[in-house]
């Protein structure tokens, strides 16, 4: 029989699930949502062990009229390329990534609960707001678990408990509960300082799913430097950790002037760890990493190699490491969708309760919604979120872009920290009027960076 040697399975750290929503099912892994439509769901069912033979004989006899290998094939294919699905061959080229419209307004997908904006580090680079929510003002856990059971009934898939540090909640591991009882795939964001076994073990028993861990550097001196304490060490003891528990493993780096060359270290770095995930994100021109970007923006030549170190890296580890490049907006002809578009998808609860559709919108001229006073439901078809969501709000050189279903106008949080105005033109796009103002941010002179000064536990 054909295919009878291999043996495809879902990956331990995904799971499909019922979309209830918005119909149709969705694969859930680390910080992904992927619609399942036609027989995608279907084929993934009998991936459960039995032979690629017997799954398309299987499909083959309930759709005769479907050349069903192809199409087997081609999903189990894509799937084994991010990881997956396992005991597959991996498709052997990424599709191309064509820019595509930004999703219609739906329910949301993402929940992000910045739990506490309390943290142990204090980067320089942390993107929190220069405003931080005090302890005395955070949501009790009360609150927090009705927040996350308004948000699971409301449509999210996945569910970020972040900071902050959250590890510093008592009650984070009925949060993890509260998330996983209601369907979503539970991601811990975290500095994992202090991250220890027993703690990791609550966790985990309370339906924990993933952890992502925050890495400042590759080396100790250096990343311990960036963090303001030592945390390094820890780090590395907490993901080694993490994988011993079976859990699903991203690392997440933000790539700046000290540390982007060491791209190739990083990956390294990840595979000996034995991570799933490897985000090499870029730092936002807004929050407190504004106030740092002399001393923070790397060069364009430093952007563009490592954007091809990265590149060779996702191609040789396709199926065991996800590589994952966020190429930084100040280096782009075109700028990206905020949040994958204003309003779509992301639904942020900050510390004190207030309701936002970006973690950066705090600076923004907006009356945000409390969870105290209104459910999720009424803030999310609020005023707020409706402010910037599609494309009626853009003036030109938007309103006539061919690119404007795109990119909605890039990022809002960025627009209003380098020209003041929410609704202009992210000055990222190079035929934004304001474009100089990215220009001049990228020849600023290297600074002396500050350090956080952050809530303490």
């Amino acid at each position: 029989m054909p295919g009878a040697l291999i043996e495809p399975r879902l990956s331990p750290h995904v799971r499909v699930v019922d979309d209830r929503a918005r119909g149709g099912h969705a694969l859930l892994g680390p910080e992904t949502v992927v619609r399942l439509v036609g027989s995608a769901a279907e084929i993934l069912a009998l991936c459960d062990g039995r032979a690629l033979g017997a799954i398309e004989a299987e499909l083959a006899a309930r759709h005769p009229e479907v050349d069903v290998a192809a199409d087997v094939r081609a999903l189990l294919g894509r799937l084994a390329r991010r990881g997956w699905v396992r005991g597959f061959p991996p498709s052997e080229a990424s599709p191309t990534r064509r820019p595509t419209r930004a999703p219609r307004y739906g329910p949301p997908q993402v929940l992000l609960a910045e739990l506490t904006h309390r943290c142990p580090l204090r980067c320089g680079y942390c993107s929190n707001p220069t405003e931080l929510s005090p302890r005395a003002d955070e949501l009790d856990g009360a609150t927090w678990r009705r927040v996350i059971e308004e948000a699971t009934a409301l449509g999210v898939l996945q569910a970020h408990l972040s900071g902050g540090e959250p590890l510093l909640r008592r009650d984070l591991e009925a949060l993890v509960a509260a998330a996983r009882d209601g369907g979503a795939y539970t991601n811990l964001i975290t500095s994992a300082h202090g991250l220890d076994d027993a703690r990791l073990d609550a966790l985990a028993d309370a339906g924990l799913d993933h952890v992502q861990i925050s890495l400042q550097h590759v080396d100790a001196k250096a990343a311990d430097a960036i963090a303001g304490v030592p945390a390094h060490a820890g780090k590395l003891r907490a993901a080694e950790t993490v994988r011993a528990r079976g859990l699903a493993l991203s690392l997440n780096v933000v790539l700046h002037r000290g540390s982007i060359d060491r791209v190739e270290d990083f990956v390294g770095l990840a595979e000996r760890l034995g991570a799933q995930r490897l985000e090499l994100a870029s730092m936002k021109l807004h929050g407190f990493a504004r106030a740092n970007r002399a001393a923070l923006l790397p060069t364009e030549a430093q952007v563009a190699s490592a954007s091809e170190i990265a590149s060779a890296a996702r191609d040789r580890l396709a199926g065991s490491l996800d590589v994952i490049f966020v190429h930084p907006d100040h280096f782009r002809a075109h700028p990206t969708r905020c949040m994958d578009g204003w309003g779509h998808r992301f639904v942020v609860v900050a510390p004190d309760g207030r309701a936002l559709p970006c973690p950066g919108a705090y600076a923004l001229p907006l009356d945000f919604d409390h969870v105290r006073e209104r459910s999720l439901a009424e803030i999310w078809a609020g005023e707020a979120f409706a402010a910037y969501r599609g494309t009626e709000f853009l003036g030109e050189p938007c309103a006539s872009c061919e690119r404007r279903e795109v990119d909605l106008g890039g990022c809002r949080c960025q627009a209003f920290a380098l020209t003041g105005h929410a609704a202009r033109t992210d000055p990222a796009c190079r035929l934004s009027p304001d474009h100089d103002a990215i220009e001049r941010a990228k020849s600023s002179p290297a600074d002396r960076l500050v350090h956080l000064r952050l809530p303490r536990a």
